[in-house]
């Protein structure tokens, strides 16, 4: 229940539409059990009436009447502000993920699996309307119409209305406590479940031409059916947890009802109170158990809320790894890039640092110089550029821009002085313009295309039918894998910033393209500085000097 508690500010921010909700809600359930009682009264003093007893049929009817009126309005109005309210609560916790999730490093993200996120933020959060449509919302209803009801009761029959009193009290609180508690393990295993489900999914949409051709989708549909059972299994514990809520529930309206005619019977003997009241306050007992049903049901799955919010929780609470300093220091628009004595490992799976993979590494790049890294793979050439844009510390050693140290510096204003191409960039799902716009927000039509002409991809976008504005598709699905890298390379290219980190930059092109690329990266890069990472021959020209990583240290390239 802790995890819940975290959620209390998202729900002091939509405090206005819940409260609404909630008077609304109890607003219905006192017009569903007045109109029960006022019916049953109505048609016990009716028959009566008939029987030769003078009855006054205009105000019972009229009642009846306005409390159905009543009642239907206010379930409405309740369901539409309840439900609004939610949708808004849910909005607001979503982005609050989202924001704790892009607020976190790569490396810290690279521990989940991509579709475990998704679920995170999708069925993890639906997951939480439960708390207040279906648990706190019927608690609190339930819980005042029972105090009221059991003190028109108890004004007639005490003992009745006491019996009903602490019965209500188990409804509402006892056996959901129960319920919630019995639920939480078949809950967390829902969530779970769900999770593996969506990841796996996923997983098979994205390397679905490798299992085919691995011929290894048997296998996925394995771990798949294994992932649907489990869900099955935790879907027959809630429902079995929920069933057992509901069969308590109606053994306290039983004894209820009984306590109501055993008391309510002596009474009418004694002619403390009518028959026709006895009949209505009988049926107002049956009216307020029936509001509790939702709540056994809510309560039964409160358990899969729980484990969605510990499973939220876990995201929100993190920290990044890379945070600026208290008090950061200002960087020059422009500046030499130095290494200084740098030394780097990868923490292992303990959380210690591994094997030292840049030892001592000593590098001075001047403004508008263009070096090229070169070594074998894992020697570390990709885990320079991350230092340059901290999304790494170094154990040891520094790195700066402009004679300040990165880590000084805040970390917005070093991404702008420093713009960076993966091997991994991403093609976003949006149009040309859209994708390259995140380069440069500010960019006029000219500059997008002296991007895409620099990137050789120029002359295939001027043949589609809508140029900049076509459609590329989730993740490039319209571009074949060399358009869609060339598409990352202008959009690196776009950005203004002084410094290109340029990681793989050909990669999936075919070597034509290669030496088209490199042959215009001087002038498409002219006046900035660029530090190339690659395996690629480069036409000479293309770069003032070439290093070569190997065992941890930079040296002069004699292959270059």
């Amino acid at each position: 229940m802790k995890a819940l508690l975290h959620l209390l500010p998202l729900y002091r921010r939509r405090a206005g539409g819940l409260l609404g909700a909630l008077a609304l809600a109890l607003l219905t359930v006192a017009a569903g059990v007045g109109l029960l009682g006022v019916s049953g009264w109505f048609l016990s003093a009716a028959a009566l009436a008939g029987a030769g007893t003078v009855f006054n049929l205009f105000v019972p009817s009229a009642l009846v009447r306005l409390l159905s009126f009543v009642r239907i309005a206010s379930r409405y109005a309740e369901r539409l502000v309840g439900h609004a309210a939610t949708l808004r609560l849910l909005t607001d916790l979503r982005a609050s993920v989202f924001g704790a999730l892009v607020g976190l490093t790569p490396r810290q993200l690279g521990r989940y699996r991509a579709g475990d996120l998704v679920a995170r933020l999708t069925g993890d959060v639906d997951a939480l309307d439960t708390v207040f449509l279906n648990v706190l919302a019927p608690m609190a209803t339930a819980g005042l119409a029972a105090v009221l009801l059991a003190a028109v009761i108890g004004h007639w029959v005490p003992a009745a209305g006491w019996i009903l009193a602490w019965a209500m009290l188990a409804a509402c609180l006892l056996v959901p406590a129960w319920l919630a508690r019995a639920a939480r393990q078949p809950g967390h295993a829902m969530q779970d479940s769900h999770a593996a489900l969506r990841a796996a999914t996923l997983e098979a949409v994205e390397g679905h031409a490798d299992l085919a051709a691995w011929h290894a989708t048997g296998q996925v549909r394995q771990v798949y059916a294994t992932h649907c059972a489990q869900a099955a299994r935790a879907r027959e514990a809630q429902v079995r947890v929920a069933a057992g809520g509901l069969w308590m529930l109606q053994a306290l309206a039983g004894a209820c009802m009984v306590a109501m005619l055993w008391f309510g019977l002596d009474a009418l003997g004694r002619q403390e109170l009518s028959g026709p009241l006895l009949a209505g306050l009988l049926l107002a007992v049956i009216g307020v158990f029936e509001v509790a049903g939702p709540l056994m049901r809510g309560a039964a799955r409160l358990g899969g809320a729980i484990g969605a919010a510990h499973r939220i929780q876990a995201i929100v609470a993190l920290e990044p790894d890379q945070r600026d300093p208290v008090e950061p220091q200002p960087l020059p628009a422009q500046g030499a890039i130095e290494f200084h004595a740098v030394r780097f490992a990868y923490p292992t799976a303990a959380g210690t640092a591994g094997l030292p993979l840049l030892d001592g590494v000593d590098l001075r790049i001047e403004p508008g110089e263009r070096v090229a890294i070169t070594g074998p793979s894992g020697a570390g050439k990709s885990t320079l550029l991350y230092l340059l844009l901290r999304l790494e510390d170094p154990q040891s050693g520094g790195v700066r821009f402009g004679g300040v140290d990165v880590r000084q510096a805040p970390q917005a204003a070093l991404h702008r002085r420093v713009a960076w191409l993966a091997q991994d960039a991403p093609v976003f799902l949006g149009t040309l313009r859209t994708n390259l716009l995140i380069g440069d927000p500010g960019a006029d039509d000219a500059a997008l295309w002296a991007a895409l002409d620099a990137a050789r991809l120029g002359d295939f976008a001027r043949g589609l039918p809508n140029g900049l504005d076509t459609w590329v598709g989730e993740t490039g699905a319209s571009l074949s894998m060399g358009q869609a890298r060339r598409l990352c390379l202008a959009r690196a290219l776009l950005a203004p910033a002084p410094v290109l980190a340029l990681d793989e930059p050909t990669a999936g092109l075919d070597e034509a393209a290669q030496a088209a690329f490199f042959s215009d990266l001087a002038q498409a890069t002219h006046g900035r500085t660029v530090v190339l990472v690659t395996h690629a021959a480069l036409p000479p020209g293309t770069v003032h000097r070439t290093l070569a990583l190997r065992n941890g240290r930079l040296a002069a390239d004699d292959l270059a």
